[in-house]
């Protein structure tokens, strides 16, 4: 059996605060999810205690990584990057749409939008973009 490759591009999710709660989030809602390693900020920072300066998670299969910012910026996630998920059925869709879209955002309703039988793209509650299908 031929080993797969390490994965050669991982998105990465800059936070301010919240890393730790959106992985923990999304690594709940996927069975493979799991956090692989976490990083934190000592009592000497620069970021504040216990958050995260870096960590490894999975979902589906793929790494990710994400860290909490110690410097402030004027900008979060767009939905001009999302991360598009192929379900496996229609139960699966309804539960990452309910999931995700609570305390997000809605950017397009779960349903037939002609290119696909059923879509939904949301905003979770970290800002971050989600497209839900089902091929």
């Amino acid at each position: 059996m031929a080993v797969a490759p390490p994965q050669k591009i991982t998105t990465f999710l800059m936070f301010e605060g919240r890393a730790e709660e959106a992985m923990t989030f999304y690594t709940s809602l996927f069975e493979d999810g799991r956090i692989i390693d976490v990083t934190r900020y000592g009592p000497d920072g620069p970021g504040p205690e216990g958050t995260v300066v870096h960590a490894t998670f999975q979902l589906a299969g793929q790494r990710f990584m994400c860290i909490d910012s110690p410097a402030k910026h004027e900008f979060g996630f767009t939905p001009a990057v999302s991360l598009f998920v192929d379900c496996a059925d229609e139960a699966e869709i309804d539960r990452l749409y309910a999931a995700l879209g609570e305390g997000g955002a809605e950017l397009m309703a779960l349903g037939d939008h002609g290119f696909s039988r059923r879509f939904g793209w949301v905003n979770d509650r970290f800002g971050v973009s989600w497209q839900l299908n089902l091929p």
